[in-house]
């Protein structure tokens, strides 16, 4: 069965940065595509950024541009998104997705993932 929780979300300051993990069990990272996506409240689930299976394609969102960095670590079965500078615009639930099938290729649109973790809050506010 695979599992895919996130973490490491919280209250952060405009400007600020936070680190998200996303740790997923029965399943091994190496030879899948990642996505990460974004709920605010009374908006729909939003692209943020999405690697491919090999690690060296990596997209992302215009809003985060040059602001987050999507990182792995084959060794731990984990993926980091890592935020900077963060505005009050990029608060929402956040959300690690990883598609069913090996070898996927980078996709922001959430109908090509099939396992989702619960999501992490992330709040900015002063």
């Amino acid at each position: 069965q695979v599992r895919l929780v996130e973490s490491g979300g919280g209250l952060v300051q405009p400007g600020g940065s936070l680190r998200l993990s996303c740790v997923v069990s029965g399943r091994t990272l190496t030879n899948y595509a990642m996505g990460w996506f974004r709920q605010a409240p009374g908006k729909e689930r939003e692209f943020v950024v999405c690697m491919d299976w090999t690690g060296t394609s990596t997209v992302y969102a215009d809003s985060v541009k040059g602001r987050f960095t999507f990182s792995r670590d084959n060794t731990k079965n984990t993926r980091y998104l890592e935020m900077s500078s963060l505005k009050p615009e990029d608060a929402a639930v956040y959300y690690c997705a990883v598609p069913l099938a090996r070898s996927g290729r980078c996709t922001g649109s959430a109908y090509d993932y099939d396992y989702w973790g619960q999501g992490t809050q992330v709040t900015v506010s002063p």
